[in-house]
C-alpha cells in the first residue's frame, strides 16, 4: 500500500513495521515528528513511547530495552548525539541484545541548529554502520532494515535523514505493523554487560573485526548501487545521490554512477567504478566520509585515478540541492553553468526576515524586564530555544550548547568579571542538562542570577511536553516536577517566580535578584503565547489612544504588533493581548479596548 508521508513519519512506520517495542527521544528539529508519529500510530501495540530528559538519558533506556530483548530506537537531532556519547561509544563495545537504531538527524545549513555537524563521523568514529537515506521511502525501508543489521552483528545502527529527508513528502510503500516480541527478559553476561578494562578490550578487537563483515554485508543492500557507463563517473551519498542522478540526465551525459546509502561504503563497489573509470567526482553534504574511503581504495588499486570532491567541487559546508550538483558537474565537464535567476531574483524582492519572537511572547517582557534591572553593562550567558530570538534586545551574549548557559555564566564570574551577570535558559533546556549547572554554581559559589524562563512546554521543537508539565509523550498524566523545589534543593539561596507579564514586579524581582549575595534564580512564568491561542484562552484587544507622543518606545520593545504609523504608533491584528506595551508607554496612550 502507498501513502503520501512526510519523511519522519515514513522513519515511524518503518519501526513499527519492525516490530519495535520502545522509542525514547528528546525533541530536536528535524527529528522531532518521528514520536510524535508513533504516538499517533500506535493504537494497541504494546508500545512504549516517551520524551525522555535528554538524548543521553534516551539512548540508555534504549539500551537497558535492547538488553531486554525487546528492539528499541532513540531520536535526537544530530547535536543531540553529542549529548549521547557517552553511553554510544561505549555501547559499540558491549554490544546490543534485540536490535537498537540510532536515529540522529542532521541539518545541514543550521536551519535550526547551531552547528552543521556530520554523524557519519560519530559511526566512524565507534566503527557502527550508518545508514544515509536519500528519500522518505529509503527512510521507511532503512529503519526497518536497521534492527536485522544491529542484531546480526550485535551493534547499534545509525540512521541519519538530514532536513530535507526528514521534512520533504512522497509516496512511500507500506507495509503491515509488527508486534514486539513477547515476554522479553533481561538475561545477565557480565563479561558482555559490564565496561570493566579485562572485559572491553577483547571486546574492541571484537568490534574491529565485525566492522570489515559489516562492510561487506552491506555490499549487497539496495542502497548501493553501481551502474557503469562512461570513463568519467560520480559516487555519491544520500540524498546527493538524487541530485547527482538528476544532474546527469539534465546534462545528458554517459557517467557511470555509483550511489551510496551506507557507512562504510563497500570498498568493493568503489573498487569496481575506479576501476573503470579515469576521473571520479563525490558529491556528498558536509564532511569528506565517502571521498576519504574512496582515497583509501584508489591508493591500494589505482593511484593514477583523479577524485574530485570537496577541495574542487564540492562545498564543505552548507546544503546541497539540484543546482549545485549540476552545475558541479557541469564544471567537470566543462559545460556551461546554469545561474539561479529565480532565487537571486526572489532575494531582491523579498524584504529581510530576521527570525523574532513571537508577538505577545512573555520571553521578550521577561528581557526588558532583566535588562532594565541589570542595566547594559551586564553579562548576559544564554542557550538555545526560542528566547535566543531576543538576541537583538542585547540579552543574549553567549549561546553555547544546551545547559551551557549557567555554566559559562558561573565560568565568566569565577574567572575574574565583576559586573552583574543574569543567564537565560527554558524550562525544558534546564531539565535536559541545566540542573547539573545549577547545582555546580551552588557547590563553588558563584555569585550569579539565573533565569528560567518557563512557558510551560517545548516550544521551538514543536510544544512538547516535559517533566514540568505533567504529561507524557502519549498525553498520560504524570508527576509535575516544581521547578522552584528542585532549585532550592540544587542549592539557590534566593528563588522567586514572576509573571513576565506584570512588568513592574518582575523588574522588582530581578533587582532583588541582582542584589542578592549569592546564587540567585527568577522563575519568569507564563505559557507560551501559541498554545494559549489554540487552547482558546480569552483574547484581549488594544489600541493607540490620541495621547500617543510619537516616542517609539513600544515600537523599540520589539513586539510585531506594534507599528509606527506616520507620527504615532498603532497596535495591528497581530496582537495577542498581552498588554505589556501599555505598561511600557509613559503617556498611556495605549489602553485595552472594553466590549
Amino acid at each position: 500500500m502507498r501513502e503520501y508521508l512526510l519523511g519522519n513519519v515514513a522513519i515511524a512506520k518503518g519501526l513499527l513495521e519492525a516490530g519495535m517495542g520502545l522509542a525514547a527521544g528528546y525533541p530536536g528539529t528535524p527529528s522531532s515528528e518521528i514520536v510524535e508519529s508513533l504516538v499517533d500510530l500506535k493504537g494497541d501495540l504494546p508500545l512504549h513511547v516517551e520524551w525522555s530528559v535528554n538524548e543521553k538519558v534516551a539512548l540508555e533506556v534504549a539500551i537497558g530495552a535492547s538488553w531486554t530483548g525487546t528492539r528499541s530506537a532513540a531520536t535526537m537531532k544530530h547535536v543531540g548525539l553529542n549529548v549521547a556519547a557517552d553511553p554510544f561509544m561505549t555501547l559499540a563495545y558491549l554490544g546490543v541484545g534485540a536490535g537498537l537504531v540510532i536515529i540522529s538527524a542532521d541539518d545541514p545549513y543550521c536551519h535550526s541548529s547551531q552547528n552543521e555537524q556530520d554523524s557519519r563521523r560519530y559511526a566512524q568514529f565507534a566503527s557502527v554502520p550508518c545508514l544515509d537515506p536519500a528519500d522518505p521511502q529509503e527512510a521507511k525501508d532503512m529503519a526497518r532494515y536497521g534492527f536485522d543489521l544491529s542484531e546480526r552483528f550485535s551493534v547499534p545502527v545509525i540512521l541519519r535523514p538530514t532536513t530535507r529527508v526528514s521534512h520533504s513528502r512522497a509516496d512511500v510503500e507500506v507495509g503491515a505493523t509488527r508486534r514486539a516480541e513477547k515476554d522479553p527478559k533481561f538475561i545477565k553476561n557480565p563479561g558482555r554487560r559490564v565496561s570493566l578494562p579485562v572485559h572491553v578490550r577483547p571486546l574492541h578487537t571484537e568490534l574491529l573485526r565485525k566492522h570489515k563483515e559489516i562492510e561487506a554485508a552491506l555490499e549487497s543492500v539496495p542502497w548501493n548501487h553501481l551502474e557503469l557507463a562512461g570513463e568519467h563517473g560520480i559516487i555519491a551519498s544520500g540524498i546527493a545521490g538524487l541530485y547527482a542522478e538528476e544532474a546527469i540526465r539534465d546534462l545528458d551525459l554517459d557517467m557511470s554512477l555509483l550511489r551510496i546509502g551506507t557507512t562504510p561504503a563497500p570498498s568493493a563497489l568503489i573498487a569496481r567504478m575506479l576501476e573503470h573509470v579515469s576521473s571520479v567526482l563525490v558529491v556528498e553534504e558536509l564532511e569528506p566520509v565517502l571521498e576519504e574511503q574512496v582515497q583509501r581504495v584508489a591508493l591500494s588499486i589505482k593511484p593514477e585515478v583523479e577524485i574530485l570532491g570537496k577541495e574542487s567541487h564540492i562545498p564543505r559546508e552548507g546544503e546541497l540541492d539540484f543546482l549545485a550538483a549540476r552545475n558541479a558537474v557541469a564544471r567537470r565537464e566543462e559545460l556551461d553553468l546554469r545561474p539561479a535567476k529565480a532565487i537571486a531574483g526572489a532575494k531582491m524582492i523579498l524584504p529581510p526576515r530576521p527570525p523574532s519572537l513571537c508577538p505577545g511572547c512573555s520571553h521578550r517582557a521577561a528581557y526588558y524586564a532583566m535588562r532594565k534591572a541589570f542595566g547594559k553593562n551586564a553579562v548576559y550567558p544564554s542557550d538555545i530555544g526560542c528566547y535566543t530570538m531576543a538576541v537583538g534586545m542585547d540579552t543574549v551574549d553567549t549561546c553555547l550548547c544546551m545547559g551551557a548557559s549557567i555554566t559559562a555564566a558561573t565560568g565568566i564570574r569565577l574567572g575574574g568579571e565583576t559586573a552583574p551577570i543574569c543567564c537565560s535558559l527554558g524550562d525544558s533546556t534546564f531539565l535536559h542538562s541545566g540542573l547539573t549547572g545549577l547545582l555546580n554554581a551552588a557547590y563553588n559559589k558563584a555569585r550569579i542570577t539565573v533565569t528560567i524562563l518557563d512557558n510551560s512546554t517545548t516550544a521551538m521543537t514543536g510544544h512538547q511536553p516535559h517533566p514540568g508539565t505533567g504529561f507524557t509523550a502519549t498525553g498520560e498524566a504524570s508527576v509535575e516536577i516544581s521547578l522552584e523545589d528542585v532549585c532550592r534543593a540544587l542549592g539557590a539561596g534566593m528563588v522567586e517566580t514572576v509573571d513576565p507579564y506584570q512588568l513592574e514586579d518582575t523588574i522588582a524581582g530581578f533587582k532583588r535578584a541582582r542584589d542578592f549575595e549569592g546564587l540567585s534564580v527568577v522563575i519568569a512564568r507564563q505559557a507560551c503565547v501559541i498554545r494559549a491561542r489554540r487552547s482558546g484562552a480569552a483574547r484581549k484587544m488594544y489600541a493607540v489612544n490620541q495621547d500617543c507622543a510619537g516616542c517609539k518606545l513600544c515600537v523599540d520593545f520589539g513586539c510585531p504588533a506594534v507599528e509606527f504609523d506616520g507620527q504615532k504608533a498603532r497596535i495591528n491584528s497581530l496582537c495577542t493581548g498581552c498588554g505589556v506595551c501599555a505598561q511600557i508607554c509613559p503617556a498611556s496612550a495605549i489602553q485595552e479596548v472594553r466590549k
